[in-house]
């Protein structure tokens, strides 16, 4: 997924939720016009912030749509649902949307957990998240198998034989990014299969799920310098006024079916957000997604890629 990690990278995971179409293909417009490194989208079919009786955009069609919008960003989902399609197929989707984007996509991929949509869409929920991670497992051997041009078959959960992935995605190695921190099983997962992860909670956490990701690696024999990290850095909203940004915040939660504002967000000066991002550059973490609810607050997304990201980079 780029250059090793040496550079600072910001992605914008705009929410497919409580938005109409050409506003939130506005924003996936302007986010590459800004120069976002990636842009992303949620997996999900029902809302998962606030109430989940509203409505909510399909995440495979929708970045399609975005690849022809766009010209720089990388795109992908943070991250698909293992559970609602069959990963042979994701494999062939993930590597059409690279012919679409002219080699710019990410197959992003998790376990899911949402059991409310499952049971509406009459998607198999499994039985408990160790079950759904055995699938998610398999289903990262398939994947990286046909994206490295190879011809896997399913072991024990899927039916896939000798598939073939053709046309090859137009990189030469499409990127499979593994989300969340489950230091049993889903983090060795990445070890073994993924070329990203995805893991949030604050720096703390994601220190731990580092030292324990880097040891999953070593046991397999997996150099952990090839996985890109990035990391869920919340939803900003910049104001040089910190009270009104606060306000503001409130308000754009609210928009989103009545959700309850999330604790210890980038709200604030470009200063303050800079002064806690800064940290994970010394763990190695220099890929931050941020999170933009609709409707976009166009000034924060401006001002997060104009001021904050330089600030970083100055260190």
């Amino acid at each position: 997924m780029g250059d090793g990690g040496a550079s600072i990278k910001f992605g914008a995971n705009l929410w497919n939720q409580y938005t109409d179409w050409a506003s939130w293909r506005h924003a996936a417009v302007e986010a590459d016009r800004l120069g976002y490194d990636t842009i992303w989208t949620w997996d999900h079919l029902y809302p998962i912030v606030g109430s989940d009786d509203g409505p909510m955009f399909e995440a495979w069609t929708s970045i399609s749509a975005w690849a022809e919008a766009t010209k720089q960003a990388r795109i992908g989902l943070m991250v698909g649902a293992n559970t609602f399609r069959n990963p042979a197929l994701v494999a062939k989707m993930a590597t059409t949307l690279d012919h679409i984007s002219n080699g710019r996509a990410i197959l992003g991929i998790g376990g899911a957990w949402f059991e409310t949509e499952h049971r509406a869409f009459g998607f198999e929920f499994g039985g408990s998240p160790g079950e759904r991670l055995r699938w998610l497992e398999e289903a990262a051997m398939i994947l990286r198998g046909m994206l490295h041009g190879e011809e896997p078959s399913g072991e024990r959960y899927y039916r896939a034989q000798a598939v073939r992935n053709d046309p090859p995605p137009v990189q030469a190695t499409l990127p499979l990014l593994i989300g969340g921190g489950g230091e049993q099983r889903t983090l060795r997962i990445v070890a073994r299969y993924a070329d990203a992860c995805n893991v949030g909670g604050g720096i703390e956490n994601v220190k731990r799920k580092d030292a324990v990701l880097r040891r999953h690696c070593a046991e397999l024999g997996r150099n952990e310098a090839e996985i890109e990290r990035t990391t869920g850095a919340g939803v900003p909203l910049i104001r040089d006024d910190p009270a009104e940004a606060q306000r503001l915040f409130a308000r754009l939660f609210d928009h989103n079916g009545g959700a309850r504002p999330w604790d210890s967000q980038l709200v604030g000066t470009p200063e303050q957000v800079a002064g806690y991002l800064r940290p994970y550059l010394g763990i190695g973490f220099r890929h931050f997604i941020f999170s933009f609810p609709a409707p976009v607050d166009a000034e924060t997304m401006e001002r997060v890629i104009a001021e904050v990201k330089p600030m970083l980079e100055a260190g």
